[in-house]
């Protein structure tokens, strides 16, 4: 089959690989229709993340019709799934609290010991995600296995086009999940820090939970405007001082939820980000947590703070003593995938949640690295990159056009 594989640093290329096999009674093998670029995504593609292998098959956001299965698997043939890119077997302890991108089992024992002594646990088991969570091959191919299907793999009805559900598989529920971890409640204001694909539906999901008003911060122009479609009120922090804008906003208070999207790869010419970009290109530090500090910083005393955001390693200059003396609460995590499907579906069925408003091209999995490097350079227009395995090569649908959820 061809797949999209990691080679090294802004080097991926779609080689022609094996074909997956059923390996344990709950696996299926899943036949791509659509697989995204997640933002998560350029965190190997810029090297961030270790434990990569050249070869090793990327994407973690994909759907797909089931053409195979193990004898334990609840699927059949012919079904059409969206798979959660957390993987967890349903019965440990995690998993039975609906923890379940804290599964104990969804990462294979060879490769547990890697994350163990990075972060004192056993990290889950991710598709296309490196080494040490599992070294699953991904789904940014033409097919994929799938573990534990019994589990993961949420069935969409028929007629439903692929483009409305293919999010549940990651940025859907881990916005959801970024808006319930803020602990919302009516009347709050929020700040939500980087509109990407995961802030866009943090965004989201906070109106939706009640937020009185979400102040949505980052540079891009068509990103913010994106925001400002959804019902956001915005800052350009390229334009703004955030901090003196957050508190002139909030009465000197300061926002009752702050919600970081953006992660280890934080952008602008701030001093600590300078700082944190020179130790990182020296082998001095790992992640650049600028947003992650103006977050805390700005957050009301006694407020709450949410990061979706991923960090892989260590961060230094964390201020720690805001977090302490103002109270604050501090909830992330990987997404709890599994949960949240049902309901997530749902609304989409219902029209209460859109998610075709985030997608600016369309193109052949042959043209994955295109993609990438357009995911990757072109932010301010390339919000989401969706990849299809059965177009021809040199096929692209964008949308550089829409700014606004309604497409107008």
């Amino acid at each position: 089959m061809r797949a999209l594989t990691w080679h090294g640093k802004h080097d991926v290329r779609v080689d022609t690989v094996p074909d997956p096999e059923i390996l344990n009674p709950r696996d299926a093998i899943i036949r791509i229709t659509s697989t995204a670029i997640c933002g998560s995504d350029l965190h190997l593609y810029d090297g961030y993340i270790p434990t990569m292998q050249a070869g090793d098959i990327l994407g973690h956001e994909f759907m797909g019709e089931v053409v195979e299965t193990g004898p334990k698997s609840t699927l059949t043939k012919g079904q059409r799934v969206v798979v959660p890119f957390v993987i967890a077997c349903g019965s440990c302890y995690h998993c039975s609290k609906q923890q379940y991108s804290g599964c104990d089992n969804g990462n294979p024992a060879d490769n547990q010991d890697i994350a163990q002594e990075l972060w004192g646990q056993v990290a889950p088991g991710l598709f296309g995600y490196s080494h040490m969570t599992g070294g699953y091959p991904g789904g940014q191919a033409e097919y994929v296995r799938v573990p534990f299907s019994d589990v993961g793999p949420i069935v969409i009805p028929d007629g439903v086009d692929d483009d409305k559900v293919l999010f549940l598989s990651d940025i859907l529920p881990t916005g959801w999940m970024a808006a319930e971890n803020a602990d919302i409640e009516d009347g709050d204001i929020v700040a939500v820090w980087g509109c990407g694909p995961v802030g866009l539906f943090a965004i989201q999901s906070a109106l939706l939970m009640g937020a009185h008003r979400v102040i949505a911060i980052d540079h891009f122009p068509h990103r913010l405007s994106l925001a400002k479609g959804l019902g956001a009120e915005v800052l350009n922090f390229e334009e703004t001082d955030i901090y003196d804008a957050l508190m002139t906003m909030t009465g000197g208070i300061g926002p009752d939820a702050v919600i970081d999207s953006v992660g280890l790869e934080s952008h602008g010419l701030f001093v600590d980000n300078i700082v944190d970009q020179i130790k990182a290109s020296t082998f001095l530090g790992t992640d650049r947590p600028h947003a992650l500090r103006q977050a805390i910083m700005a957050c009301r005393k006694g407020g709450r703070v949410s990061v979706p955001g991923v960090y892989g390693g260590m961060i230094d200059k964390f201020p720690f003593g805001a977090l302490m003396e103002k109270g604050l609460t501090l909830k992330t995590g990987q997404t709890h995938v599994q949960r949240y499907l049902p309901a997530l579906l749902t609304a989409i069925m219902e029209e209460r949640i859109d998610t075709t408003f985030m997608i600016s091209d369309r193109m052949a999995l042959e043209d994955a690295p295109t993609g990438y490097r357009k995911f990757h350079d072109e932010q301010n227009v390339c919000t989401k990159v969706v990849l299809k395995p059965d177009w021809a090569k040199g096929k692209v649908q964008a949308t550089p056009g829409r700014i606004t959820p309604d497409g107008g």
